[in-house]
Parts: structure tokens; C-alpha cells; sequence
């Protein structure tokens, strides 16, 4: 006697129920203004994650734009020293 195993992928239900409709408005991040995407401050997450560092998008996050090299080095800095 045999016994088989067959698995089924996993098909998730696509919900149309709320597309279309805004959660919530924020000015830190847009996501599917356009289709799949996502943009943190303006900036597509695409090209945020290929040419910055996390600090970088932290230091975006919160004061709403990138820091230039002695923000960042400043920004590094004191996160550095609350880490202990």
C-alpha cells in the first residue's frame, strides 16, 4: 500500500471589500498611491534600500529629510550612545 502526498499552494483571497478606501493619512509614507508601491517621505523604498544606510532612513523617518555627512555623523553619534 502507497500513500501519497500532494500539497496545494497557497492561494491567498484577494479582499476588494476596502480597496480603494484610505485608512489613514500620514505624512510619513504613501503605499499603493500608484499600484504595489511604497514611499517613505516621497522617496520609493526601491531606491531608498539600494543607496541608503538604516540612519539614513531614520534620521528621513524623523526629521523628514536625509541628512547631510555631519547630520549623519552627529545622527550615528547619539544613536551610539543611547544604545550604552
Amino acid at each position: 500500500m502507497t500513500t501519497e502526498t500532494t500539497t496545494t499552494a497557497f492561494k491567498p483571497k484577494k479582499s476588494v471589500a476596502l480597496s480603494g478606501t484610505a485608512a489613514g493619512n500620514t505624512a510619513l509614507c504613501t503605499v499603493g498611491r500608484s499600484g504595489n508601491d511604497l514611499h517613505y517621505r516621497g522617496y520609493d523604498i526601491l531606491d531608498i534600500a539600494t543607496t541608503s544606510e538604516f540612519e539614513e532612513v531614520a534620521y528621513l523617518l524623523v526629521h523628514g529629510k536625509f541628512p547631510n555627512t555631519a547630520e549623519l555623523a552627529g545622527y550615528k553619534a547619539k544613536l551610539k550612545a543611547l544604545r550604552g
